[in-house]
């Protein structure tokens, strides 16, 4: 009897690692790449830096992502462009930034924003203004592609150092 149950533990305990062995396999996916650890080197999340309040940015017009462009934009937003029909500048602000941006980002099939050359104008601890050259493509369809290529000049600000940036204005300067 005991040698009943010891081969019967054996027989239980080879089944056990077995099946451990088979169910640990099911999981790996030969086909499948691996976890790249080394992702969040390539985020854009310390704000505190210009570089990466431009990377969300370009992020979020990317991804069509309100929420996202919302982060960086400051309560007390204005956007300016000229208005050259008419001969003026127009500006709003955030709210209607808000809008506008979700507007397009709901009527357009992608949108794909490159950062170019710079030109610090202001640079303090607390106040950064750039005049940064950008190309913007906007296709509505596979047959309605639009490219712009301009120039915004950009005003960040926080309240310390160590804050997080926020863009507080945006003239546009580009002719279209």
């Amino acid at each position: 009897m005991v040698q009943q149950v010891t081969r019967l533990r054996e027989l239980l305990s080879s089944s056990l690692i077995a099946g451990l062995m088979i169910s640990s396999l099911s999981c790996l996916n030969p086909f499948a790449p691996r976890l790249d650890t080394n992702l969040q080197a390539d985020l854009c999340t310390d704000l505190t830096n210009i570089d990466n309040v431009l990377c969300v940015f370009r992020n979020a017009y990317s991804f069509k992502d309100t929420t996202l462009y919302g982060s960086i934009i400051a309560p007390g937003f204005v956007f300016i462009y000229r208005d050259y029909d008419r001969g003026v500048d127009v500006s709003w602000g955030r709210d209607e930034e808000m809008r506008t941006t979700y507007g397009l980002f709901q009527n357009v099939q992608s949108l794909a924003l490159v950062w170019n050359n710079e030109i610090p104008v202001i640079t303090t601890d607390t106040l950064t203004e750039i005049q940064r050259a950008f190309n913007l493509t906007v296709t509505f369809n596979p047959s309605d592609v639009t490219r712009v290529d301009g120039n915004a000049v950009l005003t960040f600000m926080r309240q310390k150092p160590g804050d997080p940036w926020k863009i507080t204005n945006w003239r546009d300067e580009s002719n279209y």
